[in-house]
């Protein structure tokens, strides 16, 4: 599927005969691509890149290399739990990197959310270049880009306004050596995971929370520090906890954290403790182009800032984005 605009005559994939036909003309088109050469994926873990996966190996097989990288940006676990489903259950060939110093100290000071972005969708490919050099016959990236990335970026270019840049549009460097493979990029979020049921994924996999490339790092609002990062991994950990027990973890599309580069009084232990406050942003959508705001109970609401203020060490204040998009965005940044 070449080009970057969705003809107008492109049916929806909604069910898994129009599936079917997707991944047949898809393996048609990888294998007509790559040919005998090898393909590196950026595999996240998040359902594009996993239905990538699924699709490259369907087609090419062990042509196939999985590189999953830790910037440092990951939720809590979240790179344990790649390497388990993918280097073990699912027997793919990963290799996994932990660069979490080299993109924090990249990142040092860095508050503007464009620049974060693209820091960050440089370094991967750097990474990805890196190890290319290291196997034989590597020729091309494999990406789990989907439209609304495309259609966000693309904005750029002809408003001069960005919505966002993706680091996996708007950070692609000029100069990257290999060629990309992006066999998604003209679907919306509801129809990859309408393929990824048909090509058999599993269905926690398929309906696993969307998660953005530059991970926390759009969270961590302002200039990311090692401490706030790791007060939002933590409190983004209880959020999800306890929107699995209360059973809206399958009825939200998106929930998350995020933390501002600010601080308010507060009192703990009888005492002025200044902390920074929690965001709660909990989102529905159908094609990530717009979104409603999901109602949190009040019950789980209060357990929530409880945990959250009384766990977690940095933060004294927790809130609720009510904005749905637009006029904001899914993300803060």
């Amino acid at each position: 599927m070449s080009g970057n605009v969705r003809p107008e005559t492109m049916q929806r994939i909604t069910t898994k005969a129009l599936a079917d036909a997707f991944i047949a003309e898809q393996v048609k088109e990888i294998r007509a691509q790559v040919g005998d050469k090898k393909v590196l994926l950026a595999l996240s873990g998040g359902v594009d890149s996993s239905v990538v996966a699924a699709l490259l190996i369907k087609a090419i097989g062990k042509q196939l290399t999985c590189v999953h990288v830790n910037h440092g940006l990951m939720r809590k676990g979240e790179s344990e739990d790649v390497v388990k489903v993918f280097g073990q259950e699912l027997d793919a060939n990963l290799i996994y990197i932990d660069a979490t110093d080299r993109f924090l100290d990249l990142l040092a000071g860095v508050s503007d959310p464009e620049r974060k972005r693209k820091i960050i969708g440089a370094e991967f490919i750097k990474v990805f270049d890196e190890e290319a050099a290291k196997l034989d016959g590597i020729s091309f990236l494999a990406q789990g880009t989907i439209y609304p990335d495309i259609l966000e970026s693309i904005k750029a270019k002809e408003s001069g306004k960005p919505v966002k840049s993706h680091h996996n549009v708007g950070g692609l460097p000029d100069d990257m050596a290999m060629e990309l493979v992006e066999p998604v990029k003209l679907l919306y979020k509801d129809e990859v995971r309408v393929v990824g049921e048909a090509l058999g994924l599993p269905h926690a996999m398929v309906y696993r929370q969307p998660f953005p490339g530059p991970g926390l790092g759009v969270r961590c609002l302002g200039a990311i520090t090692r401490d706030r990062l790791n007060a939002l991994r933590e409190a983004d950990a209880i959020l999800r906890e306890e929107f699995d027990k209360c059973g809206l973890a399958g009825k939200v599309w998106q929930y998350f954290i995020a933390i501002p580069d600010i601080k308010s009084v507060g009192v703990k232990n009888e005492c002025r403790y200044e902390g920074w406050p929690a965001i709660i942003r909990a989102v529905n959508t159908r094609d990530a182009m717009t979104a409603t705001i999901e109602e949190i109970p009040y019950a789980v609401l209060h357990k929530i800032v409880t945990r959250i203020t009384s766990e977690v060490e940095g933060i004294n204040r927790v809130l609720y984005d009510l904005t749905p998009k637009g006029p904001g965005t899914i993300e803060w940044e």
